[in-house]
């Protein structure tokens, strides 16, 4: 006698089946299983402990940077060009902590919309094994940030209140697809910066190591986002489609808002509204924005995500031009 754990599973493997024969913009879709068990591959070869994969009672470098100056948010407005260079570094190092706790607020957040993805899928299936290996993932990184920012010496950052709880409601309506394209936000751009971080030099090696391990293992999360949202706008019903679109757009702002908290400006001795209105203003800035969100904008754009209002709110938000 056929379970209804069995029937499921029956029915999911001849889903997938039927998927391999589909296609998007970006081409034939692959199983759902064969990404899955490619990636729990990856994740026994290139997993890491940063307990002790990091020296972290090694002594602060007192020339060093937290975070690469051009990726501070006042980089190259008159107020940066005022500042002496002792007060550029103490920025970078407030706004890398507001980075990183932006980075705990954000993967808790995806833990539970995992969890939740999660729930009615079998089991015993590789998606849902890669699934908790990856929630496992975003827990070290969890400490592992908030480690990091404890070591400088910098405040954990928190969201607002309205932020904090604005989240609250986008996760709990998410949509599957809104869930993945949520995951891709809150990775693909700080994963940009951190590319540019842990080769560079002339920042801490603390933060390097930190930046490389998570660029390491985020990119096998970006890989299962992805593979798992193109499937869900084909298969999604329309209203779905729709609400991630507009949901997608928001939470875009409501992350491009939250990036830098503008408690840091204060906290450097700085004028908290010239600090904003000059990174408003900032070319350069908007450039480093559009940047690190490009990737991710042609990809969602590709699938069919950057549509009617949810592409306005993109704009909104500052990461599309």
């Amino acid at each position: 006698m056929t379970t209804t754990a069995e029937a499921r599973t029956a029915r999911e493997a001849a889903e997938d089946l039927a998927l391999q024969r589909m296609r998007d913009a970006l081409g034939l879709l692959k199983g759902r299983e064969q990404v899955a068990e490619r990636l729990l591959e990856s994740s026994a070869k290139h997993s890491y402990d940063p307990d002790t994969e990091l020296d972290w009672d090694a002594p602060l470098a007192p020339d060093k940077w937290f975070w690469p100056p051009e990726l501070v948010s006042l980089y190259d407005t008159p107020l940066w060009h005022r500042m002496p260079e002792e007060q550029r570094m103490d920025l970078a190092r407030h706004e890398a902590a507001s980075l990183a706790s932006i980075g705990v607020w954000f993967e808790i957040i995806l833990m539970q919309l995992l969890v939740r993805h999660i729930y009615d899928k079998p089991l015993g299936s590789s998606h849902v094994r890669y699934a908790l290996t990856e929630i496992a993932d975003e827990c070290r990184h969890s400490m592992m940030f908030a480690r990091m920012i404890k070591r400088g010496g910098a405040p954990m950052y928190q969201v607002t209140w309205f932020q904090h709880n604005l989240a609250r409601v986008l996760k709990t309506v998410s949509t599957t697809p809104g869930s993945f394209t949520a995951t891709l936000l809150g990775e693909e751009i700080l994963d940009w910066m951190q590319r540019l971080t842990f080769p560079d030099e002339r920042v801490q090696p603390l933060v390097r190591g930190v930046t490389r391990i998570h660029v390491v293992e985020e990119a096998r999360h970006v890989r299962y986002a992805r593979e798992e949202l193109r499937r869900q706008m084909i298969t999604a019903p329309l209203w779905e489609r729709e609400f991630t679109r507009i949901s997608s757009g928001e939470a875009a702002r409501v992350f491009s808002l939250a990036l830098v908290n503008p408690q840091v400006y204060e906290n450097v001795g700085l004028n908290r509204r010239e600090a904003l209105a000059q990174v408003r203003a900032s070319a350069h800035r908007r450039e480093v924005m559009r940047t690190g969100a490009r990737r991710l904008t042609d990809f969602l754009d590709d699938i069919g995500v950057m549509r009617g209002v949810g592409r306005r709110l993109w704009r909104s938000s500052g990461l599309l031009a």
